[in-house]
């Protein structure tokens, strides 16, 4: 029998059996299909935060009190909510020493404000945002209209304000924005400029926020006890790291930690971000796992099962075949043959399936839809290991049938 024929064989005495192959089958759909939704949600969640989130510049980490992922238990809250705060002393002092930094910015915020124009009045929760010059190449905003804050904006506490695109399509539907004066809380301000649109992720828009200078925000908000962030940009990825971790040193004598102490401040970029939010997401899919685990057992000893019965069978088939020419590899190859098919088959709805399930979950998120190549590959691989596996014993069995023996068998 060449591989063609075996494959015919197979597929015959599958179909064959059609109410018995697919409850058989079952087992492997909900296994793959658990693996496979979840990694397509959870590839979909990724992608989105990689392609659409960017929380800094290029080569840029930031400085800052809190983590930007926070998890953990009260205890660890209480942890960083006693730190000393990052102070603008803070700031100056480590412009001074890290030198080799390309750019290096001190920002402050807050959330919920309400901006008007007129009659017109944004939402309240517009994002408001103190920084120092030196932020819109740390956080790569590009003014579309007018000007950025500049150091005379700082040194002097301009009321001046930089509008999202968000704000302006709200308060200005046909006016000029630059150089009316708008009114944020109880403070006016002029407007200097309009950034560029970037766009959403999530659903969430990410061009909602206005920005002052920063010692302007300190003055209405009197936040000079409150925590600012401090982002640094390297020239290249070449001096990232080296530049990271002189930075880290540079505070760590700044604010006087101790050594062999804990820092006091976390260091944050964008791979951190996503390496924080793996780690949420590991639990899920180790979950998934567990399920999917316990599902494809269940399927491999029902494959075990049905190949056995089909042994059984099929016994004096086997003895005619064998008596004709077939070898014992030529029945191996069968049904080991059957029972990956078997595998396979199954594996393809709940990759199908999941896939489906998974891109149709993650449009509540507003995620982009995804086909986790690596995860489909990867299901694939635990079918043939499945088939493989379950199938070896029974297929064995067959191929050591004695030919005389299975053909006197009723």
């Amino acid at each position: 029998m060449n591989i063609i024929e075996i494959f015919k064989v197979s597929f015959q005495s599958l179909h064959s059996n059609k109410l018995r192959s697919s409850l058989t089958m079952l087992g492997i759909i909900v296994g793959i299909f658990s693996i496979i939704a979840v990694s397509t949600v959870i590839s979909m969640l990724q992608t989105s935060i990689e392609e659409g989130i960017s929380f800094f510049g290029k080569n840029t980490f930031q400085i800052q009190k809190w983590p930007a992922v926070r998890s953990g238990d009260r205890s660890d809250w209480h942890k960083y909510r006693n730190r000393k705060n990052i102070t603008f002393d803070d700031y100056t002092d480590l412009q001074g020493k890290l030198v080799n930094a390309k750019a290096m910015a001190a920002e402050m915020s807050r959330w919920g404000r309400t901006l008007r124009y007129g009659s017109e009045k944004t939402n309240p929760n517009v994002g408001l945002q103190g920084v120092t010059p030196e932020a819109f190449i740390t956080r790569d905003w590009n003014v579309e209209r007018g000007r950025a804050i500049n150091q005379q904006d700082i040194n002097r506490n301009s009321k001046v304000i930089i509008l999202g695109q968000d704000i302006v399509n709200t308060l200005f539907k046909n006016v000029n924005p630059i150089g009316q004066e708008v009114w944020v809380d109880k403070y006016k301000l002029r407007i200097i400029g309009v950034l560029e649109k970037e766009g959403d992720i999530f659903g969430q828009s990410l061009d909602n926020f206005a920005i002052i200078p920063l010692t302007t925000y300190m003055n209405f908000y009197g936040d000079r006890r409150r925590s600012l962030s401090i982002s640094v940009m390297t020239y290249s990825k070449e001096d990232y790291d080296d530049i990271m971790l002189k930075a880290e040193g540079f505070m760590r004598t700044i604010r006087k930690v101790p050594p062999g102490e804990e820092n006091d401040f976390e260091m944050v970029s964008n791979e951190s971000i996503l390496g924080q939010i793996n780690d949420i997401t590991f639990g899920i899919r180790t979950g998934a796992f567990v399920i999917a685990g316990i599902a494809l057992l269940a399927a491999g000893v029902g494959i075990m099962n049905i190949m056995l019965v089909s042994v059984t069978e099929r016994t004096k088939e086997i003895g005619i075949r064998k008596s004709i020419g077939a070898k014992k590899k030529n029945v191996l190859a069968q049904f080991l043959i059957e029972a990956i098919t078997l595998c396979l088959l199954g594996g393809a709805v709940g990759i199908v399936l999941g896939v489906m399930t998974g891109n149709f979950v993650g449009s509540f998120l507003n995620a982009k839809a995804v086909v986790p190549l690596d995860w489909v590959g990867i299901g694939v691989t635990i079918c043939v290991l499945i088939g493989v596996t379950f199938g070896t014993y029974p297929a064995y069995k067959a191929a050591n049938l004695d030919p005389i023996e299975a053909l006197r068998y009723e």
